[in-house]
């Protein structure tokens, strides 16, 4: 694959340690030298020492360094990284230099990808209001395009690689705000995600769509086979059991002795805090587990247990089982468990149009009903995650949903998210994992949801529905010995859901910005 020839390149002795390091765009001001990580700038045809670079934290990512690919016909080659920190973890943007000469950014969202474009020259970029205008959730407009506030978090550099456009001073924290569309008017783009950097002045805009690694043609990946699959080690500081990270890019795990949660966002190397974690879940697919569903290979690297409170009746709870699913092109994805049976879900890229009753919500051309609104809480947490995942973490959940086709929404007070996906049967899941011999405890009620239209009342599985509904009601006053702690339990008062948080696919944290 042919990659972008610079109109003009130039290079220099590093000043830390005689090491050449280039310059290949004529946009670029700073860059990482290779050998010795000093960070140097470049003043006309000098470079200058200013510092030296901290050591990036690896990540799950196959990109990097001159890996190269194809953007809307235009060649492009990974010139430079930056890698930032927020309150749930870390991500990563990788700077791409176009064969015309431009930048570009392609970033880590959600565990996946995001192709963005900075927008220059843009007359809203001056009078843009300071960050803490933009609430979590609400709607606003830039340059005549709505969008909904997804997240408002307050970031630093971490770390940094090759050659930059850019550089925010290291550690220093700053305002990152991120807006999400679901499409321009034409209906042209999918989705679009819109970051306002507010470490400079004016706030830099970038404006992003979703992408698919294998889409963007990409050559000189890194070789998985010469990855070092020992790990990073450890002893858990609760017990003492010697650990080990399979996942570079994990923010937290949980120990296998003594199932304490273990925060590793700081480095292994830095403090490890922990938490303990009795009444232990045992999951239905096994940690590491490998099975393709919908085409793609997934190894299952963590599992959440949660519990769902609805606001109208604090005494109604109930449980679902969240299984984080990891693909080295594809990121990250969720298999979820309920009482109404099995889901795949994934983070959506861009933000869906929600009525303003918030009775409906509309993604990508598709209508979704709304079926519950709750509260969700991580209740048990088993194996590792590229988000700092908590226990006791809650959100406002609610779920939307049309035929067996899920769009849910979790938000907290720095993130709102939604995720879109839809049902698959318990066969399908057994025959992904080769767990056959478990058909029995897979299945679920492999729920057929009901047409929005039409006399349901005529449908013989609506008396059937009927039917379980008098027959759980009968059996309330002597089944009250559900734990909801570790089980999927309805309500105490004999209700019955037809949610249950079967939606599900994330848990506060995991967002790029």
């Amino acid at each position: 694959m042919a990659t972008p020839s610079p109109q003009r390149s130039y290079r220099a002795p590093c000043p830390g340690c005689g090491a050449p390091v280039e310059f290949r765009s004529a946009q670029s001001t700073h860059a990482i030298c290779a050998y010795c990580q000093s960070l140097v700038v470049r003043q006309g045809e000098v470079l200058k020492r200013i510092g030296k670079m901290a050591e990036l934290f690896d990540d799950h990512s196959p990109l990097q360094l001159q890996s190269a690919g194809t953007w809307k016909g235009q060649a492009f080659t990974l010139v430079g990284r930056l890698q930032y920190k927020y309150g749930e973890g870390t991500w990563t943007e990788w700077h791409a230099l176009l064969a015309d000469g431009s930048s570009a950014w392609l970033a880590e969202d959600n565990g996946a990808y995001v192709f963005a474009v900075p927008q220059l020259s843009q007359p809203q970029q001056r009078t843009l209001p300071a960050a803490e205008f933009f609430r979590v959730g609400a709607t606003t407009a830039i340059n005549g395009r709505s969008f909904s506030v997804a997240s408002n978090q307050t970031v630093s550099l971490l770390s940094a690689q090759g050659e930059l456009p850019r550089l925010p001073e290291l550690g220093r924290p700053f305002a990152l705000v991120e807006l999400r569309s679901q499409g321009d008017a034409a209906g042209q783009d999918s989705a679009a995600v819109l970051s306002l950097d507010y470490g400079q002045t004016p706030p830099a805009i970038s404006l992003g769509q979703p992408v698919l690694l294998e889409d963007l043609k990409l050559s000189g990946l890194r070789d998985a086979s010469a990855k070092d699959e020992k790990g990073r080690a450890f002893n858990c500081p609760s017990c003492g059991a010697a650990l080990s990270l399979q996942l570079s890019t994990t923010q937290s795990m949980t120990c296998g002795s003594c199932h304490s949660i273990i925060d590793v966002s700081q480095g292994i190397g830095g403090e490890l805090k922990h938490a303990a974690q009795d009444e232990p879940v045992q999951p239905l697919i096994a940690l590491g587990s490998s099975g393709t569903l919908q085409g793609v290979a997934w190894q299952v690297v963590g599992y959440q247990h949660r519990m769902g409170n609805a606001p109208t009746d604090p005494d109604e709870h109930f449980g679902w089982d969240e299984y984080l699913l990891f693909n080295r092109k594809r990121g990250f994805t969720f298999l979820v468990s309920s009482s109404e049976g099995w889901s795949i879900v994934k983070p959506a890229t861009g933000a869906p149009v929600v009525s303003s009753n918030g009775q409906s919500a509309t993604y990508l051309g598709t209508r979704y009903l709304l079926k519950e609104s709750y509260t969700a809480e991580t209740s048990y947490v088993l194996g590792e995650f590229y988000w700092q995942v908590q226990r006791g973490q809650h959100t406002s959940n609610r779920d939307y949903s049309d035929g067996k086709n899920l769009l849910s929404m979790e938000q907290s007070a720095q993130e709102l998210t939604w995720s879109v996906g839809g049902m698959v049967s318990s066969d399908t899941v057994a025959q992904a994992f080769g767990l056959q011999d478990q058909q029995a405890m897979l299945q679920h009620s492999d729920a057929k949801p009901f047409a929005v239209g039409g006399a349901f009342w005529l449908r013989p599985d609506f008396w059937v529905f009927v039917v379980i509904v008098l027959v759980m009601l009968s059996f309330t006053t002597c089944s009250n010995n559900c734990d909801p702690n570790t089980q999927n339990c309805s309500s105490s008062t004999g209700g019955v859901r037809t949610s249950g948080g079967s939606f599900g696919g994330f848990s506060t944290g995991g967002g790029h910005k």
